[in-house]
């Protein structure tokens, strides 16, 4: 049985329950036999590990994020990266910790996500993992070239003026190197994820409510 007919068997048991049974979670998108539901991508929203859309459907946003971030954790499972000192998953956690109120605020969002703090631990260790990953795959891109850095330079001068006018390009030569090698790697980066799509089976189930 595929996974979209499995999605669908699972789909009308739901909606032959509803009257006996809360629904409770459903199947957004399957990457390579990892399922993603819609539980995975509120407790992502919830808890800051995807990115607030602006005017977009959070949800989907979120799906795309999830679905980008899944792709990574197979290829970084494939190649096993450096595993994280325990002192950076503690950062990471005390960060999210730092998202709310207080102790309790994020204590309930946990459990309305249906999470424990360890599961969140073994995400955020997973984050670590993919962060090491591409920064091994794609930390060793090439330098920009003067042309490319004059070129950058020209072309988004307004970034670079402030109350005495446009700084000269000697000044920000090491912040225009910076801005372009990022925007190198961030191209090289969406090419590479790209790929990975197209080589891994990936069914998307979510549909926008009318």
């Amino acid at each position: 049985m595929t996974f979209r007919a499995l999605a669908l068997v699972l789909a009308i048991g739901v909606a032959g329950s509803v009257a006996r049974a809360e629904v409770i979670d459903r199947i957004l998108a399957v990457v390579a036999r990892e399922l993603i539901t819609l539980s995975d991508v509120t407790a992502a929203i919830r808890l800051g590990l995807v990115g607030q859309p602006g005017g977009q459907d959070a949800i989907r946003a979120g799906l795309d994020t999830l679905i980008a971030r899944q792709l990574e954790l197979s290829e970084a499972n494939r190649y096993q990266p450096p595993e994280p000192a325990p002192a950076q998953v503690d950062g990471r956690l005390a960060a999210v910790r730092a998202r709310f109120a207080t102790p309790a605020a994020f204590t309930e969002t946990l459990a309305q996500s249906g999470l424990s703090e360890e599961q969140l631990r073994l995400r955020l260790r997973d984050d670590l993992r993919i962060e090491a990953y591409l920064a091994q795959r794609f930390g060793t891109n090439r330098q920009p070239s003067d042309s490319e850095l004059v070129d950058y330079y020209r072309t988004h001068e307004s970034e670079f003026t402030g109350p005495a006018g446009v700084r000269p390009f000697a000044d920000v030569r090491e912040e225009v190197r910076t801005r372009v090698a990022a925007v190198q790697r961030a191209t090289q980066m969406a090419d590479w994820l790209e790929g990975l799509r197209r080589r891994t089976e990936v069914t998307d189930l979510y549909v926008v409510a009318k």
